[in-house]
């Protein structure tokens, strides 16, 4: 009987052990990164950004280089001044000081207009993207069965994953999925 009773423990310790692991959720990780930066879309749409970044940019540094030219005009004019021209060259230097802050103000909008027409543009060229490269991910991970995928990209915000064991890097599957064929060197795997 007491063999019986240990037979049955036996038998539903692994009844037990064999039910929790197939209650376990598979999990992957996939590197966001190295997607994108091997998508020729993602690569596309950076140059552009870049492109209208330095148009902006130089637009503003033509601004600030009328502003010096302006102010080392005022400098000048400001040494000439003297008890007899005080009048004439005192309008003239209240004029070219209105004028400074006009454009110092002038510069500050353009700065603010160009970092805000970078932005929506990226949020065009890159929102089409993200969301062809989240339906590659849903897909591969509907494949292999994955119940949660972490992105283990170093660059991702609020990415609390420091270490995984295990698991299926779905990296190289997505980016088939997506029609990349190009590798690039895979990054370190953070430390246990």
């Amino acid at each position: 009987m007491r063999k019986l009773i240990n037979v049955f423990f036996v038998a539903a310790g692994l009844l037990f052990t064999a039910n929790m692991a197939s209650a376990q959720q598979k999990l992957g990780h996939i590197n966001s990164e190295e997607v994108f930066a091997n998508l020729p879309e993602a690569k596309a749409a950076q140059t552009t950004l870049e492109t209208l970044g330095k148009q902006k940019q130089a637009d503003i540094d033509a601004m600030i280089k009328e502003y010096q030219s302006k102010m080392s005009a005022a400098e000048a004019k400001q040494k000439t001044l003297s008890e007899a021209n005080k009048e004439s060259v005192g309008k003239e230097l209240q004029a070219a000081g209105q004028e400074l802050q006009d454009l110092e103000k002038r510069i500050t909008d353009a700065r603010t207009k160009a970092s805000q027409d970078i932005g929506t543009k990226q949020g065009e060229l890159f929102q089409p993207i993200q969301a062809k490269v989240a339906t590659a991910i849903s897909a591969v991970a509907k494949e292999k069965g994955l119940a949660y995928v972490f992105d283990i990209a170093n660059g991702q915000g609020g990415n609390n994953l420091v270490f995984w064991e295990g698991g299926d890097d779905i990296t190289a599957s997505v980016k088939t999925k997506l029609g990349i064929t190009a590798t690039a060197a895979k990054p370190a795997a953070p430390k246990k």
